[in-house]
């Protein structure tokens, strides 16, 4: 990539020099990792879960109907809220997994004091510190890779994760979800120089293809491809820990293609002016809050300060960060409605 290409990308990020530090830091990490297939996140081999993604389980989930899978929402404390607020001094604080590098979703702004966090995913942070701990600002953050969610939330590290996160019946296995927040669904993302096209028209034949490791991108193209629906020359196998790591990989030539989310592919697009989205999303993603599977008070909670998100705060939120790249009347642009599990 010339030096004119990789000026004219980081201008979104609203400062060269700042961008090329966060970025070359990026790319140092990638080049450490091994070119090879990384696990997913809860260690199970790639195949085996794109053999069952989409398919009914016998407990009747199915991945389109993952996000109704939550608990009613209830305002009321329970142990696990208990302990948050239990908490004193310095260390009374929420502790959530958020990403730092996801342009307007959660990343840290170089022109703020202290290169601040933010992004849709903090406001809906503030938000729930606001609810629980009576402060926005109650909050530690904790920058954690794509790959490493759920074991975060598994091991206590963080109370929970909001990160631009899909709720799937194998996640559900592991963690609890919120209700839903945001719609969005997979597309690709290319220079545009390239002649690629969309997903399903066979033009990601021979294009290498970079995904982040243990996200819905890479199961779907495992899935697709051994079926046959994906070519079978498509390369799938540079997968990275966090989802910028696949936009420097694509600005160095490394690979020619990116799939993820649209809600995030058209962040990176933003920040690149020589990328493109291209072909509509070819699949449905609801976004929830991950939190332990044991913590049913803190899901409800959750769930009970979503609905007062959605009819005060969430449009804002859109509207600030959102609309310029997804547009104010597109189907992101309102909340998805909700729909609860009996509480049991």
């Amino acid at each position: 990539m010339d030096a004119h290409r990789v000026r004219t990308s980081l201008r979104g990020w609203g400062g060269v020099g700042a961008m090329a530090v966060l970025c070359a830091l990026a790319l140092a990490f990638v080049l450490l990792l091994p070119r090879t297939q990384a696990p997913h996140e809860d260690g199970r081999a790639a195949g085996q879960r794109a053999a069952v993604a989409g398919q009914a389980r016998a407990d009747g989930c199915r991945d389109s109907e993952a996000q109704d899978r939550t608990l009613p929402p209830s305002g009321a404390d329970g142990p696990t809220i208990d302990a948050i607020k239990a908490r004193t001094g310095a260390e009374r604080k929420l502790v959530v997994g958020v990403d730092q590098n996801s342009y307007r979703w959660g990343y840290r702004n170089p022109n703020t004091e202290g290169a601040e966090l933010e992004g849709f995913d903090i406001d809906l942070v503030h938000r729930i510190a606001q609810d629980i701990l009576g402060d926005p600002n109650a909050v530690q953050f904790k920058a954690i890779p794509t790959n490493q969610r759920i074991t975060a939330i598994q091991k206590g590290r963080v109370d929970m994760v909001v990160r631009t996160m899909t709720i799937t019946c194998q996640r559900l296995d592991e963690v609890a979800f919120s209700a839903p927040y945001f719609k969005t669904g997979q597309q690709v993302l290319v220079p545009k120089s390239s002649s690629v096209k969309g997903y399903y028209d066979g033009t990601l034949a021979h294009q290498r293809i970079c995904t982040a490791s243990g996200s819905t991108a890479y199961l779907k193209l495992k899935a697709d491809r051994d079926e046959g629906t994906l070519p079978a020359t498509a390369d799938i196998r540079t997968t990275v820990p966090n989802q910028l790591d696949c936009l420097v990989r694509l600005q160095l030539g490394e690979v020619d293609a990116v799939v993820t989310d649209g809600a995030l592919a058209a962040s990176q697009a933003a920040q690149d002016p020589t990328l493109k989205l291209v072909g509509k999303p070819f699949t449905t993603e609801y976004y929830g809050v991950a939190m332990k599977s044991t913590a049913r008070d803190l899901v409800r909670r959750v769930n009970r300060i979503l609905v007062d998100y959605r009819a005060d705060g969430w449009q804002a939120s859109y509207d600030r960060w959102l609309s310029a790249t997804l547009g104010k009347d597109s189907g992101p642009s309102k909340p998805p409605a909700p729909r609860y599990l009996q509480a049991g």
